[in-house]
C-alpha cells in the first residue's frame, strides 16, 4: 500500500558513457559537491569580508544589528530547518517508491520555502521604510554608528543572495515534484531528487550561518 513503481515507458536507462547505473549516481553525486564547493568559495568571500568589517568596526556592528527583527530571522531558521526535514524525507521516500509520501514532502519543502520568502519581504519592506539601506541610500537617523550603513550593505548582499538561492531551490523542488507525479523515480532510479536534496540542505545551512553572524552579533 503506498508504494509505486514507474512503468516500462518511464524506466531510466543510464547513460551509454557511464558503467552502470551506480557509475552514473556516483559521477552526478561527484558533480553535485564540486558545484557545491563553489559555491561555498562564493558565500566564504562574503563571510570573510563580514569578519574583516566586523573586527574593523564592532561598535557599528552591534548598533546596527540591534534594528534586525531577531524574532523573524530565527522563524526563518525554523522554517528552513523543517524543510530541510521535509526534503531529506521526500528522498528517503523516492527511495523507498513511496511516490505519493514523496510528493507530499516535496510540497511541504516549497511550501517552507515560499514562507521563508514571505518572511523575508516583509522584514525588507520595514528595513526599507526605516532607511535601513547599503551605502548612499541609508538614511535611518537613530543610529548614530558612522559605518552602521556598511553592516546594511553586508545585509542585503549576503541575505539577498541566499534569497536567490530559495529562489532556485523552489524551481528545482518543483521540477522534481512534476517528475514525481510522472512516476520516473523509484527505488532504482532517484538521483535527480537526491542531488537536488543535497543542494536544499546547503542553501539551509548557509542560512544557519548568517542568522547568528547578522541577528546575534552581541
Amino acid at each position: 500500500m503506498g508504494h509505486s513503481t514507474p512503468s516500462s515507458s518511464n524506466e531510466h536507462h543510464f547513460a551509454h558513457h557511464f558503467k552502470s547505473a551506480a557509475h552514473e549516481f556516483d559521477a552526478c553525486k561527484f558533480g553535485v559537491w564540486v558545484f557545491l564547493v563553489t559555491e561555498v568559495m562564493m558565500f566564504g568571500g562574503l563571510f570573510v569580508a563580514y569578519a574583516l568589517f566586523h573586527t574593523l568596526y564592532p561598535e557599528a556592528f552591534f548598533e546596527a544589528h540591534t534594528m534586525l527583527d531577531r524574532k523573524m530571522g530565527a522563524l526563518n531558521t525554523v522554517v528552513l530547518i523543517c524543510s530541510s526535514l521535509s526534503m531529506a524525507l521526500a528522498v528517503g521516500f523516492a527511495q523507498r517508491n513511496e511516490r505519493k509520501k514523496s510528493q507530499t514532502m516535496l510540497v511541504i519543502t516549497i511550501l517552507c520555502a515560499f514562507a521563508f520568502l514571505v518572511v523575508k519581504y516583509f522584514e525588507y519592506s520595514h528595513k526599507i521604510h526605516d532607511g535601513l539601506l547599503p551605502v548612499k541610500l541609508f538614511s535611518n537617523t537613530h543610529l548614530v554608528a558612522p559605518k552602521a550603513s556598511l553592516f546594511y550593505s553586508l545585509y542585503f548582499l549576503m541575505t539577498g543572495l541566499h534569497g536567490f538561492h530559495v529562489v532556485l531551490g523552489i524551481g528545482l523542488i518543483t521540477w522534481i515534484l512534476l517528475r514525481t507525479r510522472r512516476g520516473e523515480f523509484s527505488s532504482q532510479y532517484f538521483t535527480p531528487v537526491e542531488m537536488v536534496g543535497l543542494y536544499w540542505h546547503f542553501v539551509d545551512l548557509v542560512w544557519i550561518y548568517l542568522f547568528p553572524l547578522l541577528y546575534l552579533v552581541g
